[in-house]
């Protein structure tokens, strides 16, 4: 069953454009996370947060990454960090349009 792990943080940017050139290598980097289906990149400039919302094809590998992932957050000294993981309704789900792919 699929697994949402979702994950914000306090960040001063950059922002948009900027941030994906940024982070170009950090995101091929986490494509080839073992189970993860999709990751959707956050942003807010007005709030100053950011982090993703990640679907993984299982709960070991969402709870794998979000390990790393938070481990690797914190050795760059970001603290602040709000995280989650959520199994997915997927009957209600359907009914609006997740499908679990990309």
């Amino acid at each position: 069953m699929p697994v949402v792990f979702q994950v914000d943080f306090p960040f001063n940017g950059p922002w948009g454009e900027d941030l994906a050139a940024a982070m170009a290598d950090l995101s091929a980097d986490i494509a080839g996370e073992p189970g993860l289906i999709w990751k959707i990149w956050t942003e807010n400039p007005d709030t100053g947060r950011a982090g993703g919302v990640y679907l993984f094809e299982t709960g070991e590998a969402a709870r794998n990454y979000a390990a790393k992932h938070l481990e690797r957050l914190e050795a760059f000294g970001v603290s602040g960090i709000v995280h989650h993981q959520f199994q997915i309704n997927e009957s209600l789900s359907g009914i609006t349009r997740f499908t679990g792919k990309g």
